[in-house]
């Protein structure tokens, strides 16, 4: 007799609801258990020395993110101190500097103040160089100071060595100088040694003085220091112009000629002192050029 087979449509066993609930009691025993003795700790540092391989796997590439960010700033914060140093050591540099520059120029501005003391008669004004003229035939400087300062044509110029030149050219906020070497300036001047006045004149040599026009057999010697005379007004007297540096006498002429080099300096220093000392037009005029041979030795014997 043959059996008959009962399909089974529904999966039996026990509901999910009874499942859930036996899990939960487990858990809260597994809980209570861990919370209460000790003796799960080994399976739990097994369990996590296990997994601990596959955590640092599974974090590389946050740790690489991390390290790479991490350099990248750190590069930069390197750059960016390297730069503020820099930047600090050039402003530290520039300070320095300035303060040197300020020094010097202070030093300079007291012996303007002691160069003024010789010449306290005259009221004095500093000026500043703007700039200096592309030339070469000629020696010029610019001045920040015009006619409205109060400076004149022929006024002299002073640094802390002696007489620098004088002035040529004049605008109310600039006026322009000619060089002590230059060959439109000529000063009246003496040996200090023994009094002998002469002329000084702007020299072909560069960076020279010349003294023309006297007679050879004049007591004038190497070394000698020319200072200015006071003849003529434009110049106060005993202000250093130059030490002579050559003599050459021509007794076929009759005349001598020395070369000197002057005192001042005025590629050295930005300020100088501007005389304000009574002029005319005729004096102004006459002190800015070169005098002929014969008006030179007329000049001379009427000052000796």
């Amino acid at each position: 007799m043959q059996r008959t087979a009962t399909l089974r449509l529904f999966r039996h066993g026990p509901a999910a609801e009874v499942k859930l609930t036996l899990l939960m009691l487990l858990a809260v025993v597994l809980m209570f258990t861990d919370g209460t003795y000790k003796s799960a700790n080994p399976v739990r540092e097994l369990m996590s020395m296990t997994l601990y391989p596959f955590q640092r796997l599974v974090m590389f590439p946050r740790d690489l993110i991390a390290m790479s960010h991490d350099w990248f700033d750190a590069a930069a914060m390197i750059k960016s101190e390297t730069e503020s140093l820099q930047r600090q050591r050039i402003e530290l540099a520039q300070v320095t500097t300035n303060a040197a520059l300020l020094g010097a120029e202070n030093a300079q501005l007291r012996r303007l103040l002691g160069v003024f003391e010789k010449a306290a008669e005259h009221p004095a004004i500093v000026v500043q160089v703007l700039y200096e003229p592309a030339n070469s035939f000629s020696r010029r400087l610019v001045f920040n100071k015009g006619s409205r300062a109060g400076i004149a044509i022929g006024m002299p110029i002073l640094d802390e060595g002696g007489v620098v030149g004088q002035i040529t050219r004049v605008s109310p906020m600039t006026s322009e100088a000619a060089m002590l070497t230059d060959e439109v300036v000529s000063i009246p001047v003496q040996v200090l040694r023994n009094g002998l006045r002469l002329i000084a004149f702007g020299s072909t040599t560069p960076g020279k003085v010349e003294v023309r026009y006297f007679s050879s057999d004049a007591d004038i010697r190497e070394g000698d220091l020319l200072v200015t005379s006071g003849v003529g007004g434009v110049f106060p007297p005993g202000l250093s112009v130059a030490r002579v540096d050559q003599v050459q006498r021509s007794s076929a002429s009759g005349f001598a000629r020395a070369e000197a080099l002057p005192s001042s300096h005025p590629e050295r220093y930005r300020q100088f002192l501007v005389l304000q000392v009574p002029l005319d037009s005729g004096v102004a005029a006459g002190a800015l050029k070169p005098s002929t041979p014969t008006e030179a030795a007329r000049a001379t014997s009427r000052s000796k």
